[in-house]
Parts: structure tokens; sequence; C-alpha cells
């Protein structure tokens, strides 16, 4: 085990609880809130209980989907670090048959085809898949209703691929490789279970808008309200789809410089000046994303490519950056950075 994976278990085993706690209080705080849904006019605008029952906390829709995932996934992975009996009663409270159709009704209308995407869609996708490929008879349960829900979400990245000529490049919800990567979990179960179109219509997709980029221009990041890396979620997302010499051999068309770390931009933890500030206090998030997907380019190279040790004392200056910000701070930052924590942690 190297250094840095030494690290990373120990910075799980010593935030698990407090990513859980956090989760938790998350899931059932109401407001806050920010509504993404069309409200049409002489209707009233239900409370977000109302519209959402399942998923009506953590500010956000996208976010309490977040904090869900985070939930499933520490009590399937870790349950000796977190309150697992709190954890597992509190998702059998929400992700209920009923809760869930509500939902689902909640986006089906057509003027809500966008609502949340691909950032949302991608989080339910991948919610669901956790939850599907974990053996466990609450899980199964829950599978139903996560199921049924992410098919109206494939259904409309197959239709919004079909027509999507260009990617979003910027480093917020809207940033097309990050929604792709996201996905592509899921995408690659449906195609185990006989339905490739999701894991083809990604694919085809990422290959069309980034396969021949060369030169990135990662010196201009980041922009002032990221939470993503737009440099570096493309980057990501190609590990899914190259054999590790391959994506090798992309990478130095891509950022040339890595070696020397350059661009010294993307080797640079950025400053939150306001933590307070929602839009700020976004960066904080950008770093745990790029600790995430240096860790993962990392490990997607051959093992003796020079650029792996620079990429891997990046991920660590970038981790702790931020990391002391998952709890005790403003809602603004603990409302989602404890996804953003345990992608890179656990």
């Amino acid at each position: 085990m190297t250094a840095w994976e030494s690290e990373r278990v120990r910075l799980l085993t010593a935030h698990a609880g407090d990513l859980a706690e956090t989760a938790l209080a998350n899931v059932v705080r109401e407001y806050p809130h920010c509504e993404f849904h069309w409200h049409i006019e002489g209707k009233p605008i239900p409370a977000p209980r109302e519209l959402h029952p399942c998923f009506y906390g953590s500010c956000d829709w996208h976010s309490c989907v977040e904090m869900f995932w985070v939930l499933v996934r520490l009590l399937r992975r870790h349950p000796e670090l977190v309150p697992a009996t709190k954890i597992r009663s509190t998702l059998n409270e929400h992700l209920t048959p009923q809760a869930l159709k509500a939902e689902l009704a909640s986006f089906a209308p057509e003027e809500h085809r966008a609502t949340q995407r691909p950032y949302g869609w991608s989080a339910l996708l991948d919610l669901t898949v956790e939850v599907a490929t974990w053996d466990d008879p609450d899980a199964a349960r829950w599978s139903t209703g996560l199921h049924e829900l992410s098919a109206l979400f494939v259904t409309r990245y197959l239709a919004w691929l079909a027509k999507a000529t260009y990617p979003v490049r910027h480093g917020v919800h809207t940033n097309g490789a990050f929604g792709l990567s996201r996905a592509l979990p899921y995408a690659e179960y449906l195609a185990q279970q006989g339905d490739p179109r999701l894991r083809r219509a990604v694919t085809e997709t990422a290959w069309r808008w980034f396969g021949s980029d060369r030169d990135y221009p990662g010196a201009w990041e980041p922009s002032g309200t990221d939470f993503l890396s737009p440099a570096l979620a493309e980057a990501e997302l190609m590990t899914r789809l190259l054999p590790s010499a391959e994506f090798a051999r992309w990478l130095s068309g891509f950022l040339p410089g890595i070696a020397g770390r350059e661009p010294a931009a993307l080797f640079t933890p950025v400053t939150v000046t306001d933590p307070a500030d929602g839009l700020i206090a976004h960066l904080h998030g950008l770093n745990l994303h790029r600790a995430w997907c240096w860790h993962r380019l990392a490990h997607a190279l051959p093992a003796e490519d020079a650029r792996v040790p620079a990429m891997l004392d990046t991920a660590y200056t970038h981790t702790h950056a931020s990391l002391p910000q998952l709890t005790g701070g403003a809602y603004e930052v603990e409302h989602f950075l404890a996804y953003y924590a345990l992608l890179l942690l656990g």
C-alpha cells in the first residue's frame, strides 16, 4: 500500500462518523431550500417535503440524493465506522415505494424534461446502482422504486445525448464530463442486465465531445464558483473508456505538462475566502473533486508512469486543503461537501 493509500484509509476511518452524521442531519433538513422545478402560474408552490417526500433535504434535490448515496455507501462498505442502525432506519423511512413514486410524478411532466440535467440525473443513477449491486434484503426493497425513477432519467439521457451537439465544459452542475462519468456505473449495470443503450450513448457521446481534445487550457482554471475541474473531469471520464496504455497516450496530448506539474493552476489548491458565501464555498468542493480526479488518473496509468508521483502529491495537498471543512462550518459547504469527501475516500 502506498503512503497515499494509507492516508486515505486513515482519513476515512477518522471522518466516516462525521460524514454519516452530517448526511443524516442534512437529509431531513427541509430549509433553507433551493428548488429547481418549473412552477406554473396560478398553481401553488408546494413545500419541499410535499414535492419531494424522499429527497427534500440538504438544500436542494441533487445534494439530498448525494447525501443518501453517502449513507448507503457507508452502511454498505464501512458499517463498523458509522451508526449503522440509525442509517438503516433513515433509509427505510425515506426510500419507500410511495415516496419514490411521488418523486417520479414530480419529474414526469414534459416541462421538467431538463430539470436536474445531467447532475441530478447522474446522482440518482449513482445511488441506484450502489443499492442495486448490494446483496442486502433492505436494499432489494429500496431498489424497486429507485429503478423506476432511474428509468425516467435514462430515457431522458438517451433523448438528450442524441441531440447534444456540444459539451458543457464549465465547473458547475451542467458539466458534461462529470455527468457522463457518474452515469456510467449504472449504464454498465444495465448493460449487464441486457440493456446496453445508455452505455452505448454515453460512450459515443464522450468520444464525440472529448476524444480529440488536445492541449487543454488548464491554466485558465478555476472559475470563481467551480466545484468541478473541467479539465480533470474530462480526463477522469476518459479513464473509464480506455485501457491503461491508451489512456496514458491520450493524457499526454490532453495535458502534456503533468510530469513537470504544469499547468501550476491544477496543482495548486484553491483559496476559499468566504465559506458562508454559497458560490465561493463551491471551491471547497473543487479541491476535493481535483483530489479525487488526480487519484483516479494516477491509478489509471501504468504504475511506472513518471506522472504518478506528481498526481498523488497533489491529491494529498488538495485533500488537506478542504477536508477540515466537512463539519462545523457554514451550511453552504456542509450541505454538499460530504459527497465529494466520500467519493475521494471511500
